[in-house]
């Protein structure tokens, strides 16, 4: 046998480069196959209030500890990202009385809320500090997000991933935003984080209609353990589009921890009519559900806007809990306070159609893409008009069956814009994660803007001490 002729018969050169690219191409096919499974989220051994990422363990050293203020930040893409980012930039550059030089009105920001493209700027925020601002446009605001998960779709790389039951779309936008944004980091790590604000972003679980909260609280019920949870994973939950994106899956191991959700109700509600606490309830109910272990053994989540738009639920049902009960003022520190303020940001969208002047009915795309949205703005416009009776109420109570507060509501939302031509410019702006630079930096500039002319937010000012408050 002649071993000269043989080597040089199977030689790459001998072969032909385009079967060796064959041979490489379905190694690599081979390997991401192998990879494709879905990350599983740890249960809890045993339920302990003290442990993990909730509010009540997180500590009061942020800023004024008697004054409370959060921001809320609603969905819509990139746009929403961008308006919220915006409006982080404005309380930076707003200087007020501190204990250190330099201090400002974000240093005093204690708790920010997300839902969708909100919860990117959120849960950044939360883990980043004020590193936030030295990249994020670069890293997120500024990328095709959108165009990039296209490519990776159409990549064959990624086909037998995707093939894989377990591995859907949502999941390989989640690994893409750890890539580009979240670095693989956790929960676990975003509780070190103790001088950075409290975060709470939300999906909707889709067979139980729940509002589903990424905190530790909301993960007793499941028994599972949030600290081994990506934050990249909650980013893609909450932002997972029905149908364009597939609902993403947790493990819910319900009744394995020795979590009782009757007696934390109870416990929690010990001192309050309960029958006064209707969005409580509603809330109780959604808890129940989740707690069900054996009907919902699986739980599927999907956009957080379409149980929540504005990640203002959450805050509306503190407050009416903070408003009625005073160990749960306690519990929360709220009894604390001299002075709390929300920031709701909202980039509500009105995109432009002509159907009106058509006598042929829309399309079925068009159809179904209208009938979700009117719901959401409804709602939307529904929590804000909850939110302010909020304020009215307490503020005709306050000092006597509610604690003396004083409450700042202030709205940022693109329907505010006086100019109309302005005004049309950005409620038509796409709901997409891609926007040119222009796009981008345009939201941010309109986000500050909007939070400098609010009235409310310039008696906030004034209420502070703020240098050249003008009320």
């Amino acid at each position: 046998m002649n071993m000269g002729a043989n080597a040089a018969a199977t030689h790459p050169s001998s072969l032909g480069w385009g079967v060796v690219r064959t041979v490489a191409v379905a190694a690599a096919l081979a390997l991401v196959s192998a990879c494709a499974s879905r990350p599983v989220n740890p249960p809890l051994a045993n339920y302990d209030h003290t442990y993990g990422y909730r509010i009540a363990n997180w500590p009061a050293t942020r800023g004024d500890p008697e004054f409370g203020l959060i921001v809320t930040m609603s969905g819509g893409g990139t746009r929403a990202a961008a308006l919220a980012y915006g409006v982080l930039e404005e309380l930076r550059r707003t200087p007020i009385p501190g204990t250190t030089p330099g201090h400002t009105l974000l240093d005093e920001v204690k708790v920010v809320t997300g839902v969708s493209g909100g919860a990117f700027t959120a849960l950044s925020f939360a883990l980043y500090g004020d590193a936030l601002f030295s990249e994020y446009d670069k890293r997120f605001l500024k990328r095709d997000v959108q165009g990039d998960l296209i490519g990776r779709i159409a990549s064959p790389l990624y086909w037998p991933s995707l093939a894989s039951p377990d591995y859907t779309r949502t999941e390989l936008a989640a690994d893409y935003y750890d890539e580009i944004l979240f670095g693989g980091a956790t929960f676990a790590e975003l509780a070190k984080k103790r001088g950075n604000p409290f975060v709470s972003v939300s999906a909707t679980e889709i067979s139980s209609n729940a509002r589903l909260t990424f905190n530790q609280n909301t993960f007793d019920v499941l028994c599972s353990d949030l600290a081994g949870v990506r934050l990249a994973r909650a980013a893609a939950a909450s932002s997972a589009v029905p149908v364009v994106f597939a609902p993403l899956t947790l493990d819910n191991y319900a009744g394995s921890c020795g979590f009782d959700l009757g007696v934390l109700i109870g416990t929690t509600l010990a001192d309050v009519d309960r029958s006064k606490l209707r969005r409580a309830h509603m809330r109780r109910e959604e808890l129940e559900a989740l707690a069900d272990g054996s009907n919902h053994r699986y739980l599927h989540l999907v956009d957080g806007g379409v149980a929540d738009n504005l990640a203002l639920r959450s805050v509306i049902e503190a407050l009416e809990l903070a408003f009625a009960s005073r160990s749960f003022r306690t519990v929360t520190g709220f009894d604390r306070l001299k002075r709390f303020s929300i920031i709701v940001v909202n980039s509500h969208s009105a995109p432009n159609n002509d159907w009106g002047t058509r006598d042929s009915p829309p399309g079925i795309v068009g159809i179904v893409l209208k009938s979700a949205t009117i719901s959401i703005d409804r709602y939307s416009y529904e929590q804000t008009e909850i939110l302010h009776d909020y304020v009215v109420r307490h503020e005709a109570a306050a000092g006597t069956s509610a604690p003396a507060i004083d409450v700042f509501l202030v709205d940022v939302a693109l329907d505010a814009i006086a100019d109309p031509v302005e005004r049309r410019y950005f409620t038509e702006l796409p709901t997409t994660f891609s926007l040119s630079d222009t796009q981008v930096d345009r939201l941010r500039e309109i986000g500050g803007r909007l939070l400098r002319e609010s009235r409310e937010f310039k008696r906030l000012l004034c209420s502070l001490g703020a240098p050249g408050c003008i009320s």
